[in-house]
């Protein structure tokens, strides 16, 4: 199972236009007493909020705190402050509306976006401009964001471009490069793995729900987007 060329040619435009976050790196290397608190905001739908099997959720099985996890481990001296503004069951339109007084009211330093298994009850076009909105915010706030393809869901067709959650994959990857933002490209390393012969209900807890294994992956998938953008020791 290949990823669609488009895929892949949107995938390297964001990449090679990506906002550096060596300065954010910088950061969490400061030790005390110069040091600071660093705000971390993943904001989304039920997986970033930690929904599992509905209505469990297991937060210390998904990928914000893994991904917190992973920093403090790369930056032992950062005071990191991980917050989840997420709502299970929201899209980017309702997301967006939010987004000033829920996330920015924060003084992120940094913020995660991942709405696409919702917004496939949405129009593209309304997609696209909720979730530019949140970007366009942000950057005025001089926040950098980082932009999140979808987990998988076993009622998708991941390899057809025609459906609905390749279609978000694809729309998001195009706003990453279209606003330098860095993406975290979750749903190519999904559909990767799904081609290596992992079935995705191995990576599911219920049908549009990661399980540990499946938010591993998206924390793995993410850290990596961040430490490509400039977040290195």
């Amino acid at each position: 199972m290949k990823p669609h060329p488009l895929f892949l040619s949107l995938l390297l435009a964001g990449i090679a236009y990506a906002q550096d976050l060596s300065p954010l790196s910088d950061l969490m290397k400061t030790t005390w007493p110069k040091n600071r608190t660093i705000h971390v905001v993943f904001h989304g739908h039920s997986v970033p909020a930690g929904f599992h099997r509905t209505p469990e959720v297991k937060p210390f099985e998904s990928y914000p705190h893994l991904v917190n996890r992973k920093l403090k481990e790369q930056y032992p001296f950062a005071v990191l402050n991980v917050i989840t503004t997420a709502i299970g069951g929201e899209n980017s339109v309702s997301g967006a509306a939010r987004f000033e007084k829920d996330v920015l009211s924060l003084k992120p330093d940094l913020v995660f976006i991942d709405y696409a298994l919702n917004d496939r009850r949405l129009p593209l076009d309304k997609v696209e401009k909720a979730w530019l909105e949140m970007i366009v915010a942000a950057k005025k706030a001089n926040v950098p964001v980082v932009l999140i393809t979808p987990t998988g869901d076993s009622s998708a067709k991941i390899s057809d471009p025609d459906d609905a959650l390749c279609q978000r994959a694809v729309i998001i990857r195009k706003i990453a490069a279209d606003q330098s933002c860095v993406i975290a490209d979750v749903f190519a390393a999904w559909v990767a793995e799904v081609g290596r012969g992992t079935p995705q209900t191995d990576l599911l807890s219920q049908v549009n729900h990661p399980n540990l294994k499946g938010h591993e992956l998206a924390a793995e998938t993410i850290f990596k987007a961040l430490q490509n953008a400039g977040l290195k020791k």
